[in-house]
């Protein structure tokens, strides 16, 4: 069923304005200009990027894949590129010719257009289904909804697990309360297999304790009453918050997913998913991503820096988190040495199998492009572009992003429609997915495999189908909203 109201023009203006113009020009204005052909290009890709997201603020359904899509593209293929093509200032010293640079800003907005066209292909479609019909995978999947045993299996081993794997890991409970380079020095290994499993094993740990949290903030009511679960939820909730403060915190783990569990929980709320205010939230978190996240890496090193206060301009010039731009470039070089290399494309799907079952597996795309560009410190970037154009070429960028938003509309049109039908997968998954995506998208593919499938995998083994049966309302599922088991202060119903 479509929403039957329209976008106001006034907002999309303002929204455009600011997104293309007014940033844009507080960023130039910083340093002096280096004209080029790159930096005319680039303003296409700023003006499409700043549009599209301008479009998804204003839109009168909460779009949170879309959301999460075009906030990495406006900020870290959109301004941060103009900061450096206009000072020709790069955070790492490779550095490429004019042309690779021209072709760089293209296969980025190759991807950028493939993935709009792809999201208009899902629209129009759902648009053209004017009569009931059997759902789709995606529906099916997204309608799974939570079911409390399962859950509380969950919480059950995540908690055993943490015992099992926090006693036995050196520094044990204090490592995670250091820094990420201490907690990597403490499972470190020479062997790679070995490497590999210590980081699984934790990820294995972060991820269903994060699910088991949100799942017991979550979950439905039961039909027949919910006294008992209600006293367990009562139990586990506040074991599962402390579990989740050891191992999910800033300090020991990446601030993508530590944001990813934050964000999660706090757009699953239900006043949260209404338009207006979610604008007013995803205002804040642009706001917060262009002025917070850059200094969000405190707890990174053992050795902490004071936290020195520069301009947008010098950020992203000057700091590696936004080196996403300048591995494209460093891509494409490599590719026109190396040619294309479609086996690569196992890599991610296969992340699983060791190097000593499968000696020629890929190795990690952004320690690749950091390796071919000299650099001694290889823990680089490989965004999804440049991932998917060493495989193939331009061709290869296009299919990827072509079906990549289309799944993404699908997923944002899923959880439109099922928007009223607590604890299901659209309602939880659908939010989670759509701000990791911006991990997925800065790559690499194969470094962020691993956390992504737990983060998809986890949330269907703990659901159920539902007796839905159309993409529309029917008799047999209840289309008021079904309400959470009642928690004082979690966000749930009274």
């Amino acid at each position: 069923m479509q929403d039957a109201r329209v976008r106001s023009v006034a907002a999309v203006s303002v929204w455009a304005v600011v997104l293309t113009v007014l940033l844009p020009a507080l960023i130039l204005q910083s340093h002096g200009l280096h004209l080029s052909a790159a930096l005319a290009l680039q303003g296409v890709v700023v003006a499409h990027t700043g549009g599209a997201l301008a479009r998804v603020l204003s839109a009168t359904t909460v779009r949170f894949v879309a959301f999460g899509f075009w906030v990495f593209a406006y900020i870290w293929l959109g301004l941060a590129p103009l900061a450096m093509l206009a000072t020709d200032t790069y955070p790492w010293s490779y550095r490429t010719s004019e042309v690779t640079t021209v072709g760089a800003v293209a296969v980025i907005e190759l991807g950028l257009v493939a993935y709009s066209a792809g999201a208009a292909l899902a629209a129009r479609r759902g648009r053209a289904s004017v009569a009931p019909t059997a759902p789709g995978l995606m529906e099916r999947l997204l309608a799974r909804r939570l079911a409390p045993w399962r859950l509380l299996a969950l919480c059950g081993i995540a908690v055993v697990f943490a015992v099992l794997l926090i006693s036995g890991q050196p520094g044990r409970l204090g490592a995670y309360f250091t820094s990420r380079q201490a907690i990597t020095k403490f499972g470190a290994t020479d062997n790679v297999d070995g490497a590999f499993l210590q980081v699984l094993l934790s990820w294995s740990l972060s991820v269903p304790a994060f699910w088991a949290l949100l799942g017991l903030l979550r979950v439905p009511r039961l039909p027949g009453g919910d006294r008992w679960l209600r006293g367990v939820r009562w139990l586990l909730l506040p074991v599962l918050l402390a579990l989740n403060v050891v191992v999910n915190n800033p300090i020991s783990k990446p601030r993508f997913w530590v944001g990813t569990i934050l964000l999660t929980l706090l757009f699953t709320m239900p006043w949260l998913r209404r338009p207006r205010v979610f604008r007013v939230a995803a205002v804040g978190l642009i706001s917060a991503l262009l002025l917070v996240f850059p200094y969000s890496d405190y707890f990174r090193y053992s050795e902490r820096e004071d936290v020195t206060v520069v301009s947008l301009a010098d950020q992203f010039t000057g700091n590696g988190d936004y080196d996403a731009f300048q591995q494209v470039q460093t891509g494409l070089d490599y590719a026109r040495e190396n040619g294309y290399s479609p086996q690569d494309a196992l890599g991610p799907a296969l992340f699983m199998v060791p190097r000593t079952m499968w000696p020629e597996k890929p190795d990690d795309t952004g320690i690749t492009l950091a390796e071919y560009a000299g650099y001694d410190f290889v823990n680089l970037s490989a965004p999804l572009w440049i991932e998917s154009y060493l495989w193939a070429g331009p061709w290869a960028v296009v299919v990827v992003f072509c079906l990549f938003g289309a799944a993404g509309r699908r997923m944002d049109d899923v959880h439109h429609r099922l928007r009223d039908q607590a604890g299901t997968l659209a309602a939880l998954l659908v939010p989670a997915f759509a701000f990791y995506q911006m991990v997925l998208l800065r790559g690499s593919l194969l470094g962020i495999a691993g956390p992504l499938t737990l983060l998809v995998a986890v949330p269907l083994l703990i659901s159920t189908p539902t007796g839905r049966a159309s993409r529309f309302p029917s008799s047999a599922v209840p289309t008021g909203p079904i309400r959470h088991a009642s928690i004082s202060g979690t966000g749930g119903h009274p």
